[in-house]
């Protein structure tokens, strides 16, 4: 808060992209061996990981480092050991921040091949999606999921600025993202009114129900509008809906061919 409370509503943009990927813990339920036991413990543990790896690192860094001394070129982990006298230990931190951008770039692999398998197995992707190799695995999906992570890499050459480039691509991320929970929310609604013997007899329930369903659903309209009052975050906010257009005009052509099969003679 050193110049007002707008550069604290600036970081929700990096702080929702942050948490990108957090539904995978759901996707995994599949693949899991003991889901029951497996799920609340690891749904358990991101608070706490929140806790030791934001609220902690960033109490340290503002211990240390000035903030008129932060830079948004630089990582201020990398700065925070320079400025100790510790250059060494920054070399250990970039490795650190490599393997964790490695880590989340698999499990954005894994959860878009699998999606993209169920997709296809349901008619709303391509069939080819829908294929496994001999060891069980959608392949192709994993080999379509690496194009796009590619071409997400290859703005970096389109912007040659390297903030920039980063700011529209979490800005984008994190608008598509909320639009993901935003079903997953109100297909948990859903649920609870069609299956209520269901969730009457779940033996892990959401904290809050249907309260902090609709409490989230209203932050993230606040968080869509803090997006439109800075420049370099309404860019990406104004590009968001191409996607959904795209998505739109996917789904017309599905139905359509879908249509036109079931209107075929039969052979």
């Amino acid at each position: 808060f050193p110049k007002g409370i707008s550069g604290f509503f600036a970081g929700f943009q990096i702080a929702v992209f942050a948490f990108v990927g957090i539904e995978l813990v759901g996707t995994t339920a599949a693949e899991t061996a003991d889901p029951k036991r497996n799920l609340p413990k690891a749904i358990n543990s991101i608070p706490v990981r929140i806790i030791i790896f934001y609220v902690l690192a960033l109490v340290a860094i503002m211990m240390v480092t000035p903030w008129r001394l932060v830079e948004a070129g630089k990582s201020p982990f990398v700065e925070l050991f320079v400025l100790a006298g510790i250059p060494a230990a920054a070399s250990l931190i970039n490795f650190v921040v490599l393997t964790s951008a490695t880590s989340s770039a698999n499990s954005g692999i894994f959860s878009t091949s699998r999606m993209l398998y169920g997709l296809a197995e349901e008619r709303h992707a391509p069939k080819m999606f829908a294929r496994l190799s001999r060891a069980a695995v959608p392949s192709l999906g994993l080999l379509f999921s690496c194009f796009c992570l590619l071409l997400g890499a290859a703005m970096i050459y389109l912007i040659p600025d390297l903030v920039t480039a980063f700011t529209l691509i979490t800005t984008l991320s994190a608008v598509l993202f909320m639009f993901v929970w935003s079903l997953i929310l109100f297909a948990y609604l859903a649920y609870r009114r069609k299956r209520p013997q269901l969730h009457e007899a779940s033996t892990y329930k959401m904290p809050g129900g249907v309260f902090m369903c609709w409490a989230c659903l209203a932050f993230f309209v606040f968080v869509l509008v803090l997006l439109s009052l800075q420049p370099d975050t309404r860019e990406a906010l104004i590009a968001s809906p191409v996607w959904f257009v795209l998505l739109g005009i996917g789904y017309l052509w599905k139905e359509r061919r879908l249509r036109r099969a079931e209107a075929l003679p039969a052979e």
